[in-house]
């Protein structure tokens, strides 16, 4: 089998993306990390921002299936997970597998469907199994749900439910660039006007894939690690501000997700800025706010904010690797 470690994979994965996709580099590593660690990921920003285009790039860099579905009102849940067809010629019944058959499945706009066909994906995501007929069939692996959504056209959408959100490993604000970015953006387009996601290459096989997940489980996580997860995990719970805190799924979404950002920055062991740089992209869609909240038009990654700075983290000898939070684009100060 060949080996990778979770660094060289993400190092690869980074710079092959990097020739299209300019100034996303906390979105490249939160998905790498969802990769690494079997986490779905929900993709929320304006229209144009490249939403689709990173899911596409993303998967052609990792040499896996990639299907869309552009969800709409009218898309059935027998779209996403297929049907039985009946064939004259044969007089039998046959299975015809819908897009969900993939290793990533890209549900664009996926508030825009109704929550029948939103439910739809919920045994995909959490069981890896599809039921079409009373028959169930596995997924392949590795299985990356990539969502996303508009934060700006609420009109004619349906909001994910509780646990439909509680299904994804993060939620990643795919902001727009700053304006170095953007000049960037232009001479790069403008020297090679149809650059797009065929212009990847993959470079990672399945065996490097299962190789560096492996790497990942080995990584250590000292049980004041633990207590420090656990103890951001209450503070969700008893803050004024939410009606329903995080769940036990976050707490193993920080675990995981904690292993698998120290293995990518080169460590076998886990810092608290790994778990601290997580907090918003892991719990800001999984939080439930208060009534008092919401009339405040308090935004739920500022209540991350302030719940996290109630909780002391355990003391480290070594600065973080990065001071940007995954998929955030800025500092928690921000």
């Amino acid at each position: 089998m060949s080996a990778r470690d979770p660094e060289s994979l993400y190092s690869a994965l980074h710079d092959e993306m990097s020739t299209v996709l300019i100034g996303k580099d906390s979105i490249v590593e939160g998905l790498t990390i969802a990769l690494l660690t079997r986490g779905h990921v929900l993709l929320e920003g304006v229209p144009g921002v490249a939403k689709t285009t990173i899911a596409n790039l993303f998967a052609r860099s990792t040499g896996l299936q990639y299907t869309r579905v552009q969800m709409t009102p009218d898309v059935l849940p027998a779209d996403v997970t297929g049907t039985t067809v009946y064939r004259e010629q044969t007089g039998e019944f046959e299975l015809r597998k819908g897009p969900v058959f993939a290793n990533v499945v890209v549900a664009d706009e996926i508030n825009r469907a109704t929550p029948k066909t939103q439910s739809a994906l919920l045994e995909a995501m959490a069981e890896r199994t599809v039921t079409i007929e009373g028959q169930t069939l596995s997924l392949p692996d590795p299985f990356v749900v990539v969502a996303t959504q508009n934060p700006i056209e609420m009109e004619g959408t349906f909001e994910l439910p509780e646990a439909q959100r509680d299904r994804f490993l993060f939620q990643l604000d795919v902001s727009l660039p700053e304006r170095d970015e953007e000049r960037e953006l232009l001479d790069v387009f403008d020297s090679a006007p149809t650059l797009g996601p065929d212009a990847v290459e993959r470079v990672v096989t399945p065996d490097e894939l299962r190789s560096a997940r492996d790497a990942v489980e080995d990584v250590h996580a000292a049980p004041k690690l633990k207590e420090y997860i656990l103890d951001i995990i209450d503070a969700t719970r008893e803050s004024s501000d939410t009606r329903h805190g995080a769940s036990p799924r976050a707490s193993l979404a920080f675990l995981n997700a904690g292993k698998a950002r120290a293995a990518i920055h080169g460590r076998d062991y886990v810092i608290p800025d790994d778990i601290k740089l997580l907090t918003k992209p892991i719990l800001a869609h999984r939080l439930v706010l208060s009534t008092d909240a919401e009339l405040s038009d308090l935004d739920a990654r500022a209540v991350v904010e302030d719940v996290v700075g109630t909780v002391e983290p355990p003391g480290s000898n070594e600065e973080a690797t990065a001071s940007t939070a995954v998929g955030d684009g800025g500092d928690l100060s921000e």
